[in-house]
């Protein structure tokens, strides 16, 4: 047997000077698409759903394309495994920028906004938690999302 070693390089230092120009850009788009929803008249919560459209998107069609070829557990599992990868790293990333600039950090929903989440973490849990999903249950999380949205509109 073989031993492998793992070793840490520049690769970190690489990472955060690559992410650098990324997250100041990002900025800059974020009061772009600030100023295109007020003049819109639309609510700013749209501006969250469009940026994690945009962080989703390429696990997403890959997820629709596994679902229209009747692959429905691979489906579930690559957009189940991108969100989840991307929760575990922004919401970490949130709360330690807020532990540095000394800041607390607020979750900002409503009662029906948290009431939703409730909601919504369950059917998580009912539907992940049995090992094969169906298509009612994926009806479920889609009938979420459209309470979601009629929230968002009110």
């Amino acid at each position: 047997m073989r031993k492998t070693t793992i070793r840490f390089g520049g690769e970190g230092l690489l990472l955060i000077l690559h992410m650098l120009p990324v997250v100041l850009l990002s900025k800059k788009m974020a009061h772009l698409l600030d100023f295109g929803l007020q003049g819109g008249g639309l609510p700013l919560q749209l501006g969250g759903l469009v940026v994690a459209t945009l962080i989703l998107a390429p696990e997403g069609l890959a997820s629709i394309r596994a679902a229209s070829r009747n692959q429905i557990q691979r489906s579930v599992n690559v957009l189940l495994g991108s969100v989840l990868a991307t929760i575990s790293l922004t919401v970490p990333a949130a709360l330690a920028i807020g532990l540095i600039v000394g800041k607390p950090v607020l979750l900002g929903l409503c009662s029906s906004e948290m009431t939703l989440l409730a909601v919504t973490l369950g059917s998580c849990l009912v539907t992940f938690g049995q090992g094969q999903t169906n298509i009612l249950q994926g009806f479920v999380h889609l009938m979420l999302f459209a309470a979601y949205i009629v929230l968002m509109f009110d």
